[in-house]
């Protein structure tokens, strides 16, 4: 649909719906529930650089876009407690992705859940696209479909009237759901996750010309029974003349170091035809983080280059900061890049603007240990012919995690108490690790982000770091300024 045809919908909309964040008296009522609950939070695990709810639980992210000079995250959001509850869609923006600023909640349910999706700017106008969850009264007691809101702000949105504008699967799963949309050429695209009537995980993919009217093309990718029973979070998008079909599973086995988690994120690289609307698979699903919590990844593209962010927790597990009125947040955002047959991540670059105090530029002797406030950046270098052992600990007690590289095997592992996470590294060209710290949170990045760990962790009071490694270490080790909002 031409632009200008657009926004003239987007004006009769405004006009004929009558509900949900139109109620000014909705808004104004979360938002001061929100002001109010934040000063009874405990602050003692909130993080500084990463997105987190100001009140709360938050899982999956959703609709990161860019819009009108700024990005934005949006993530499944429910204030009024720190467990999942009916899904609302929490917002942040972001000149850098690295500075966030809290926004109003900008979907609320109503008869629909708010279920995860993604976000596009066609002009002035921003559009969402999200999965509405309706509880039914006959099996299986849910129902899923494709919602759409606008905005001509990007803080205000306005559901469409006609919603739901994707009613149903070829098969009628009720599991329908994650919407991703992007455009190509005069027609926006959108694949969506969803099962087959034996119960493995596929992927659907649609086009449209206007985002109301719907064409279903074909399915996308499907398990033949070994790749789990729902897939969730689809993205598909070109990366260096390569398409990168990435997707969250739900059912996989663990194989060795492999799909130790619950849930896992990974992708397929291959090729993509618009002609045939056929992925043609060239590699096997390799995971994209190696880490304890990493889950339901979003991506985003400006200007050539590729982001990515995910929710940083997973499910069926204990979230110790639901104690303290909040849980659940979203990991530092990365840029992608595709060598040979391998996603590389690597931190935004303005992270180094996060940068403060120099805490050590130079050699920590065996046994020896550096002190942090409750963030750090370290930079490590060492001998990989030998072993590195690297200890992280809250000073007064609670969560110890170990990192360590074998050389005989030639895996990195991270070791939460006995809870191990490890794979194989083969370096490109550097040899050093990049670690991040936060409140109750580590991110490691190996080489040039061939390999990559994120879990949550949690400190009594403020981290150290020792080295136990049968070998002198490299440091470079600096405090990290808080990025995200404090109430």
């Amino acid at each position: 649909m031409a632009l200008h045809k657009y926004l003239v919908f987007f004006c009769l909309l405004a006009v004929v719906y009558p509900k949900s964040l139109k109620d000014d008296s909705v808004q104004e009522d979360i938002e001061e529930y929100i002001a109010n609950k934040q000063l009874d939070i405990n602050p003692r695990y909130r993080l500084h650089y990463h997105v987190i709810p100001p009140v709360g639980w938050m899982n999956d992210p959703n609709g990161f876009s860019y819009y009108k000079g700024e990005y934005h995250i949006f993530y499944q959001y429910y204030p009024y407690d720190s467990v999942w509850g009916p899904m609302h869609w929490g917002h942040s923006s972001s000149p850098n992705l690295v500075d966030w600023k809290t926004l109003p909640t900008a979907l609320v349910p109503e008869e629909e859940m708010c279920f995860s999706g993604g976000a596009v700017a066609d002009g002035d106008t921003m559009i969402l696209m999200y999965t509405g969850r309706v509880v039914t009264d006959e099996e299986p007691y849910f129902n899923e479909t494709q919602y759409l809101a606008f905005s001509n702000d990007g803080i205000q949105f306005t559901k469409y009237d006609g919603n739901p504008v994707l009613k149903e699967t070829p098969n009628n799963s009720p599991d329908f759901r994650d919407p991703k949309v992007w455009k190509h050429g005069e027609h926006w695209y959108a694949i969506i996750g969803s099962k087959t009537d034996d119960e493995t995980g596929r992927v659907l993919l649609y086009r449209s010309l206007d985002m109301i009217n719907w064409e279903f093309l074909r399915i996308l990718g499907e398990s033949t029974g070994e790749m789990g029973y729902m897939w969730e979070c689809p993205d598909l998008f070109e990366l260096n003349g390569k398409f990168v079909f990435l997707w969250s599973p739900q059912g996989l086995a663990p194989q060795g170091d492999r799909f130790k988690n619950i849930y896992q994120t990974g992708y397929i690289i291959g090729n993509f035809n618009y002609e045939t609307f056929e992925f043609i698979p060239e590699t096997e699903f390799e995971e994209l983080d190696y880490g304890h919590d990493f889950y339901a990844s979003q991506t985003a593209e400006k200007d050539g280059k590729r982001y990515q962010v995910a929710w940083f927790n997973t499910w069926e597990k204990t979230h110790p900061e639901a104690a303290d009125g909040w849980a659940g947040a979203l990991t530092m955002f990365r840029e992608l890049e595709l060598v040979g047959d391998r996603i590389l991540m690597k931190p935004v670059e303005d992270m180094i603007t996060l940068r403060g105090e120099l805490v050590l530029d130079g050699e920590l002797q065996k046994d020896d240990t550096i002190d942090f406030d409750q963030t750090g950046e370290i930079i490590i270098k060492a001998d990989l012919e030998k072993k590195i052992e690297i200890l992280i600990a809250g000073r007064n007690g609670g969560d110890k995690v170990w990192i360590r590289w074998d050389p005989e095997v030639g895996k990195v592992s991270v070791d939460r108490s006995g809870d191990v996470r490890q794979v194989k590294w083969s370096p490109i060209s550097s040899h050093s690790w990049r670690l991040f710290l936060d409140a109750s949170s580590l991110e490691l990045f190996c080489g040039e982000g061939e390999v990559v760990f994120s879990s949550r962790a949690y400190p009594d009071g403020e981290w150290s770091l020792t080295n136990l490694s049968p070998q002198v270490v490299n440091i470079e080790a600096y405090k990290l300024r808080r990025s995200v909002p404090y109430p």
